[in-house]
């Protein structure tokens, strides 16, 4: 049974991560420029001047972050920024989505039409100081995770209702034509943010569900865990054992009723895997 960890309502909450050297939480409310966690000492958020909806791990107190316009690091205690490479930069319709880093060390992003325009965005990587644009006339770039060992990635369009797989070379590039992994259009469903156990299986969050699918290696459904939150936006393993699954959720549009847009968490009976960290 899923229960509330974080009672603050996102407009669109996205991209937890699990710091592995940390063991603590971080998520974004993308549409209110937040990053957000929870300390010891209990909440605690910082606010940017774009809008900022993924990272990745570069040491104990630095974390990768994906914004509008750029890649930039951030030093969580003492909030210095520092520009890594442009994002769609000189393009005021696009933003920033779904992310990870890669079992390489690389750091897959998405973008996206702030208004969801057809075929605005698109998926990249960055590694080792190049980045390089994967697949274009994305519309909602999402589902970006890995299986362990690296050489295969998973990655959506959410309005195309399709999770694809794509095969990796050695140092993390794709390798060959992306084929369907799950098609979720037979039951009307949406996949959001995803990512992989220590099993190879993908959990995916479905927006408008309420809910979080875990899918086998050959794309058969295995099971079901429901939030409160309508808008299951994506999952992260944390906790002891990474055997805790959160779930962030969006209440834009919504009544803030206590169950929309808050975090969840949920024990499981399946490890994760720890995020990778990511190497400029």
């Amino acid at each position: 049974m899923s229960e509330v960890y974080d009672t603050r309502a996102c407009r669109l909450g996205e991209g937890p991560l699990w710091h592995p050297l940390r063991r603590q939480l971080f998520w974004f409310d993308i549409l209110e420029a937040r990053l957000l966690t929870q300390t010891k000492e209990g909440p605690h958020e910082w606010t940017f001047p774009e809008l900022v909806s993924a990272a990745g791990w570069l040491s104990e107190d630095v974390l990768l972050i994906a914004s509008e316009t750029q890649l930039f690091t951030f030093d969580l205690d003492t909030g210095v920024r520092e520009h890594i490479a442009p994002l769609e930069a000189n393009n005021p319709v696009t933003r920033s989505n779904d992310g990870r880093a890669d079992p390489m060390g690389g750091f897959w992003i998405g973008t996206m039409g702030k208004k969801e325009e057809k075929g605005a965005g698109a998926i990249y990587r960055y590694y080792k100081g190049e980045l390089r644009q994967l697949y274009g006339e994305i519309t909602v770039s999402n589902s970006i995770c890995f299986a362990p060992g690296g050489r295969l990635a998973y990655w959506s369009d959410t309005v195309t209702q399709k999770i694809m797989k794509t095969p990796l070379d050695a140092e993390g590039w794709p390798a060959g034509e992306a084929e369907v992994f799950v098609d979720l259009a037979t039951e009307g469903l949406y996949p959001d943010g995803s990512l992989v156990d220590s099993e190879g299986a993908l959990w995916n969050a479905q927006w408008g569900a309420g809910r979080v699918v875990r899918y086998l290696p050959d794309g058969s459904a295995d099971k079901v865990i429901e939030v409160g939150g309508e808008k299951s936006t994506c999952p992260a393993f944390g906790g002891e054992g990474l055997t805790t699954l959160y779930v962030t959720t969006a209440c834009g549009g919504m009544t803030k009723d206590g169950k929309q847009g808050v975090t969840y968490e949920v024990p499981v009976d399946v490890a994760g895997l720890p995020e990778p960290q990511v190497i400029l």
